[in-house]
């Protein structure tokens, strides 16, 4: 028994210094299972119980809440038209979780499609959630929760915070068919990379196999590996629990360059590096100034004030500083060089852009 427990210490130690690594993460941190995924459902409904902010002028909500007061005994007569702001016509949509039992509750998300203004204090009617075979697979109900709110005054002024016309009601469905799902047929199971890379993809196979054994585990390409499984369900939570446990250590990424050019973010990755360049780095400053001039005429001379526009126009040129970079530059080296020359976001930008157009930039860079 000491003799196991020892071992066990041994192993839980070892595990621990393999996730302090910054490189090494959990197997189920970095995949997903092959048929263990949400599905997208999608609905229509009625929202009632505003308060005077709902549609106004959607003919289809007028339509339909006729057919819903038919569908409850209601006979209205043919040529009157129902219209209430208190009433909003709504898509539903929500995700079915994989695995997802019958009678099971669901999240869903309420937009108005029409006109209203509002769904604060609003309530969903029944409405059935389809998928995309059109099959009904969870049914819709409850009241909504919306954290936007807005005010509009009689002279048409209007404040709004958030988005009022969409709400949540937290499980507000409930689960009516389950999703037939693939994680318990063949004899194996396919583990996707969220990141696709060769590196990683080789690196799970080989631990998979180091610790189950040899040709339990095969790399398909630089996302999929296939893993060899019980068909037993029970078996195969199991087996899949300890696969998901399992540290892995994970490839470096890519050299990429981020620019978002809205905010003026630059992300520079670890292994940017720039060939041998020289770059040069100044500034023309233009001074534009409008003064008029008044002439004013002596008294009694029978002129007039004449007033002329003066334009005083200064050109400032700066002082232009060249850098240079040495053959595999690092990252820091193009930090330190940019912070000397004292560029702003906006020249990074357009010194990055032509790094890349010179074929001196070895990333990927990417504008959002």
């Amino acid at each position: 028994m000491k003799k196991i427990l020892c071992c066990l210490v041994i192993l839980l130690l070892s595990a621990e210094t393999a996730l302090a690594n910054v490189n090494t993460s959990r197997l189920k941190d970095l995949i997903t299972v092959s048929g263990v995924r949400n599905n997208q459902l999608v609905g229509y409904g009625l929202v009632v119980g505003l308060d005077g902010t709902g549609d106004s002028r959607a003919n289809f909500t007028s339509q339909t809440f006729r057919n819903l007061l038919n569908n409850m005994g209601v006979a209205m007569p043919p040529n009157v038209n129902p219209q209430s702001k208190n009433i909003a016509a709504v898509a539903i949509h929500a995700d079915l979780p994989p695995f997802a039992k019958p009678g099971q509750a669901i999240d869903i998300t309420v937009s108005a499609i029409g006109d209203a203004k509002s769904l604060r204090g609003g309530s969903l009617l029944m409405a059935p959630l389809k998928g995309a075979d059109g099959q009904v697979y969870a049914m819709a109900q409850g009241n909504l929760i919306v954290a936007g709110f807005g005010a509009e005054g009689r002279d048409g002024s209007r404040v709004s915070v958030n988005v009022p016309s969409v709400g949540r009601i937290p499980n507000g469905a409930t689960v009516e068919r389950e999703v037939v799902s693939g994680f318990n047929q063949g004899d194996s199971l396919t583990l996707n990379l969220k990141t696709p890379d060769f590196t990683t993809a080789r690196t799970v196979s080989e631990q998979i196999n180091n610790l189950l054994g040899p040709d339990v585990a095969a790399a398909l390409d630089s996302t999929s590996i296939r893993v060899r499984a019980p068909r037993d369900p029970s078996q195969r939570v199991s087996f899949l629990s300890v696969l998901e446990n399992l540290p892995i250590e994970t490839a470096e990424e890519t050299a990429k360059v981020i620019i978002n050019s809205r905010t003026g973010t630059i992300v520079i990755g670890q292994h940017v590096r720039v060939s041998p360049v020289a770059i040069t780095h100044g500034g023309l400053t233009v001074n534009i100034t409008e003064a008029f001039d008044v002439d004013q005429p002596e008294a009694l001379s029978g002129g007039r004030t004449v007033i002329t526009p003066r334009t005083e126009l200064e050109i400032g040129e700066g002082s232009g500083r060249m850098f240079e970079f040495s053959p595999g530059a690092s990252l820091q080296d193009i930090v330190e060089a940019v912070n000397n020359v004292g560029a702003a976001p906006g020249d990074l930008m357009a010194i990055l852009e032509a790094l890349k157009q010179a074929g001196a930039l070895r990333a990927e860079l990417v504008v959002i």
